[in-house]
């Protein structure tokens, strides 16, 4: 019979025993299956694209490993990750490209002619960085932007401002509801959902420099036109056609239970809004603000990017076909834009979507703004929110004039 010492000195080696085949096990298994290539990707995006990464790798001898994480971390996670756990490719939003191509987490893509021509040129712009000679970080793949959706059992797609304004009041005084439009704010605001307003009233974030870059002195929030534009959110502030109270949760549950007829908001509603029992809609643009000034949402380009680790791991060549090869072409596009409900960058692509709501959004981005992927633009997002809500909060409001001023001044300071 074993001792009780000597018994515990054998549990303890088929414990290290067990141990070494859980570390080497991955190992060998990826060795068979050639090299492995690390993707982070999102909840919302994680099923499509292991999908069509999936795809690309069984044609290329190669295992494809898709990280779910929330999105905001990836971004910031990959500042700090050890090599060994580090991504290859990451999916995210062409406005982190400035960051990260400032401190070299992300490296140059170099498509063919042939698959750049696929892309409208903001596009590629979106995901381009650099303050003499500007390079493509990104693989743009979708383009994500908020449309204005109509209740059709409760009001008509207006033909003007002026005609969504008495609509959306007549609903308000008809329902009893807060407002007359669901756009998200609260107490932080939300520069992102207002920025139809905002450009409608002639307001820019950012002025460009001679050789067409962004130029973070030339801050756009108090431009003469702007300014002389503002005593109309005096005035929807006094009608309560919007408030800042209005958060994301009960802008969208206004809409849903009929209480308004309009919303602004974006694909990743689509689902809750089809499966509300009886709630028929149109999406389409934002009508003009009668300004000269053309009333177009942000837009979010969302694509893939080759982190600086994939070159340590020994797969950038893999990494670099993947993003600006693979996931740039029509077909990978398509299978995207399927599974995820976003209207596809590359315009071949965009022509097959069928889904008339996807189309109608993607219609509706035309003429939009990409976000502004400088680093600078960190500075503005709080500032430009503060202003809107300021101006849009009811009783106790200041004029947006003096808010939107006070908005610049702020940034300014802070750009430096």
């Amino acid at each position: 019979m074993l001792s009780i010492r000597t018994l515990r000195a054998v549990l303890a080696l088929v414990v290290v025993a067990l141990a070494v085949v859980v570390v080497v096990s991955p190992a060998s298994s990826a060795s068979k299956a050639g090299p492995t290539v690390r993707i982070w990707a999102d909840k919302d995006r994680t099923p499509a694209v292991t999908k069509v990464a999936q795809a690309w790798a069984a044609s290329k001898g190669v295992t494809v490993e898709v990280v779910q994480k929330e999105l905001g971390p990836i971004r910031e996670d990959l500042k700090t990750v050890q090599a060994d756990t580090a991504p290859d490719v990451i999916v995210g939003a062409h406005d982190w490209i400035g960051e990260l191509a400032s401190n070299g987490s992300v490296v140059p893509l170099f498509p063919s002619k042939a698959t750049a021509k696929q892309f409208p040129a903001y596009a590629l712009d979106a995901f381009s960085y650099g303050t003499a000679i500007k390079k493509l970080y990104g693989a743009p793949v979708a383009l994500e932007n908020i449309a204005l959706v109509t209740n059709t059992k409760l009001a008509k797609v207006p033909t003007s401002f002026a005609d969504l304004q008495k609509q959306a009041l007549a609903v308000k005084k008809k329902t009893g509801a807060a407002v007359g439009l669901s756009v998200q704010q609260g107490s932080n605001g939300d520069a992102y959902h207002m920025y139809p307003l905002f450009s409608g009233l002639c307001g820019y974030i950012f002025g460009k420099n001679a050789a067409g870059n962004l130029d973070p002195s030339a801050i756009g929030l108090a431009n003469p036109k702007f300014l002389k534009n503002t005593g109309k959110i005096d005035e929807w502030n006094k009608a309560g056609l919007i408030r800042s109270s209005v958060d994301s949760s009960i802008s969208k549950d206004l809409f849903l239970k009929g209480k308004t007829a309009y919303f602004f908001t974006g694909p990743w509603n689509l689902s809750d809004i089809r499966k509300t029992s009886g709630l028929k809609i149109a999406i389409s643009g934002f009508p003009d603000l009668g300004t000269g000034c053309k009333s177009v949402p942000f837009l979010g380009v969302q694509g893939f990017m080759v982190t600086k680790f994939a070159a340590a791991h020994g797969v950038d060549s893999f990494a670099k076909d993947l993003v600006s090869n693979y996931m740039m072409q029509p077909d990978a596009q398509v299978a995207l834009a399927a599974a995820n409900d976003r209207f596809p960058a590359n315009t071949a692509a965009g022509a097959q979507v069928a889904d008339k709501d996807v189309k109608a959004f993607g219609k509706a981005s035309v003429g939009g703004v990409p976000m502004p992927n400088i680093p600078q633009m960190a500075s503005v997002w709080s500032d430009l929110g503060s202003a809107w809500v300021r101006s849009t909060k009811g009783t106790g409001a200041i004029p947006a004039r003096r808010s939107f001023i006070g908005a610049a001044k702020s940034i300014a300071q802070k750009i430096g």
